[in-house]
């Protein structure tokens, strides 16, 4: 059975949370037309896979403004994904909807220190356009690899009646390699198409990619790569993909040696005209936001770039991280995951006991927070320990064979002296339970490879959530 595309694209509006906005752009040169009819061309900037009408549904009865419709009943414009981090998480609305991204299994197995996987550095095209598929708005392969992306939907009309339509999608992938402080930026320009009377020869589209805001402010930025600027309809079709570079050198931020920059990344896009078509409304798409970060840790790799002061610490996307413990047989981390995933699915079996105590770092709305202050550390683990010598006596070590785990770490400022260091968090909100001490060791060094790769940082300005596979 066949379902009208404005019934389909209704349907997706109720599932794509990604966001729909009108916008009136330019329109192309269309052949035979009556330069007196005043022609005149809209524009949408839609979620990338909406269901978008024909020429022929468009001519239709009230076919444009279902479209029209469509737009207008949309959600408000999501710009940042809903893991950001940081100070750009309250610059711009977040996506309702959680992006996707690529399950990592822990390393399991005979190895000498287990370590977390390296993260992901690059991204294809095909991977970004598979990992957003046709309801997401951001497709995040880890904190180095990122990519968003959106349709521009052009009607033209002439005397009230569309006489062609048009489209491109826009996909951004940002990347970033090891210890590097630049951030690269590849554009793709791709399903370009025009049917009707439209000829897109004239249309001209202009490409920036915008930093609207860093923290600190007037933060000086490095630019580099293969931007085209504005081009014609036929020659981003040929051209396709172009990428830009962007450096912020260290010495620039916030935090003392940490050297802290943060900033949001828009790329726009504006639609010039030919002469004599009539226009309504903008004629500019800022399509999505993503939010790179900028470190110079002493505690974090590169922090002294080689002995170049001008490449010292490295770049990231300020996302929530996700730390994934195994809880699968022959796992070294095995213990552990088990312990975490009581505490998260059944913490009223947990020690110490605490009534509705709910343990966070489930959910990027509630993520853990990196401390490496050792006096907040050796405070975390005698409050838990404290707590093991109650339930389980003295002697819960067995011999210097088991050590005492605790959830939220001790590395983390939601650890088990939370309480003492903050009176409006709730007491006893953690978990302890003495395990094998290999486990424990294995946990830990998982923990601490997983903050080293992925560059998380001390503070509330950062965060990570813990997943449990089995």
């Amino acid at each position: 059975m066949h379902i009208p595309w404005f019934r389909r694209a209704r349907r997706q509006a109720l599932t794509v949370t990604t966001a729909v906005a009108l916008l009136s752009a330019a329109a192309p040169s269309m052949a035979q037309a009556d330069t007196s009819a005043d022609p005149e061309v809209e524009s949408y900037v839609l979620p990338l896979g909406s269901a978008t009408p024909s020429l022929e549904e468009l001519q239709s009865e009230r076919g444009i403004d279902r479209l029209r419709d469509v737009a207008q009943n949309a959600e408000p414009v999501a710009q940042l994904p809903q893991e950001t981090t940081g100070p750009a998480a309250s610059y711009a609305p977040l996506a309702r909807q959680a992006s996707q991204s690529t399950p990592v299994d822990s390393p399991s197995g005979p190895t000498p220190m287990i370590a977390a996987p390296e993260p992901a550095r690059a991204m294809t095209f095909d991977e970004c356009k598979k990992g957003l598929g046709t309801t997401k708005k951001f497709y995040l392969k880890s904190r180095f690899a990122v990519c968003s992306g959106a349709s521009f939907v052009q009607t033209w009309i002439i005397n009230g009646r569309p006489t062609g339509a048009s489209k491109f999608d826009v996909r951004v992938v940002g990347t970033i390699a090891k210890n590097s402080r630049t951030i690269n930026f590849q554009y793709y320009f791709t399903d370009m198409t025009a049917t009707g009377t439209a000829q897109v020869a004239a249309l001209k589209i202009g490409t920036k990619g915008k930093i609207p805001q860093s923290w600190p402010s007037g933060v000086n930025y490095s630019r580099g790569g293969t931007m085209p600027g504005t081009k014609t309809f036929t020659e981003l079709k040929a051209l396709r993909t172009f990428s830009e570079t962007v450096n912020a050198k260290p010495g620039q931020g916030s935090g003392g040696a940490t050297d802290l920059v943060f900033a949001v990344y828009e790329p726009s896009i504006t639609i010039t005209p030919p002469p004599g078509v009539r226009l309504n409304g903008n004629l500019q798409g800022d399509l999505f936001m993503l939010a790179p970060r900028w470190d110079a840790a002493k505690y974090l790799a590169n922090s002294t770039g080689g002995g170049n002061p001008e490449k010292k610490g490295a770049a990231t996307f300020s996302y929530v991280g996700t730390l994934t413990y195994s809880a699968k047989a022959g796992a070294e981390e095995r213990a552990v995951a088990q312990h975490i995933k009581t505490a998260f699915t059944k913490p009223e079996d947990t020690k110490p006991y605490m009534s509705a105590k709910k343990v966070p770092g489930q959910t990027v709305k509630d993520p853990l927070h990196r401390t490496v202050n050792k006096t907040r550390r050796d405070d975390n683990r005698k409050a838990s320990v404290k707590q093991c010598k109650r339930y389980w006596g003295a002697n819960y070590t067995q011999g210097a064979t088991r050590e005492c785990d605790e959830y939220p770490f001790a590395t983390t400022y939601e650890g088990g002296a939370e309480h003492d260091y903050d009176a409006d968090a709730k007491k006893f909100n953690f978990s302890v339970k003495p395990i094998a001490k290999a486990d424990n060791g294995a946990g830990g060094n998982l923990l601490l490879s997983f903050y080293a790769k992925n560059r998380i940082i001390d503070g509330m300005d950062d965060g990570f959530i813990v997943k449990i596979v089995s």
